[in-house]
C-alpha cells in the first residue's frame, strides 16, 4: 500500500522484507537478495533468463551474447537483451549487471543514470550514461 509516497509495508510480511533488503542493498550493505520470486507471468526463455540473472555476483558485469552462449542459444544476445529489459524485478533480479558484449554500457528500462547508479553502488565503473560507455572492470567471462 503506498500512502503520502511512501510504502506502507505493515501486514504484508514479504513487501516488508524486500523493503528492509533493498535500503541495505542502497546502503551497501547487501549483495544477494533472499525473497520468494514469482515469474509464472514470464515465458519459460525469461524464466531462465531471470534465474539466471540472479547468479551473477555483486559488482561483476556479463555480456548479453555470454548468456545466450551459456545457456545453449548461441547468437541469440537479442533475445536475452529482449528478456532482460521485460525483467518485472529490476535490482532484485540484477539486469543491470548485463552489459554489451564489447565491455560497453548497452541498455536499461529504468535508464540508463539509474544503470549507472547501480553499478556504482557495487564498484563498477562508467565513462558515461550513453549505451557506448565503457564498463570498468572488464567482463566476467561465463560460465560462473
Amino acid at each position: 500500500m503506498i500512502e503520502d509516497g511512501h510504502w506502507d509495508a505493515d501486514g504484508h510480511p514479504t513487501l516488508s522484507v524486500a523493503l528492509h533488503q533493498l535500503n541495505q542493498y542502497f546502503d551497501g550493505k547487501r549483495k544477494r537478495f533472499h525473497l520468494p520470486l514469482d515469474f509464472s507471468g514470464a515465458t519459460k526463455f525469461q524464466r531462465g533468463i531471470y534465474e539466471r540473472l540472479t547468479e551473477i555476483p555483486y559488482g561483476r558485469i556479463v555480456s548479453y551474447g555470454d548468456i545466450a552462449d551459456e545457456i545453449g542459444v548461441a547468437g541469440a544476445a537479442r533475445a536475452v537483451g529482449q528478456a532482460v529489459g521485460a525483467n518485472p524485478l529490476p535490482i532484485v533480479v540484477p539486469c543491470h549487471r548485463v552489459v554489451r558484449s564489447d565491455g560497453r554500457l548497452g541498455g536499461y528500462s529504468g535508464g540508463l543514470r539509474n544503470k549507472v547508479a547501480l553499478l556504482a553502488i557495487e564498484g563498477v565503473g562508467v565513462d558515461g550514461y550513453q549505451s557506448r560507455s565503457r564498463v570498468h572492470p572488464e567482463l566476467l567471462q561465463l560460465p560462473l
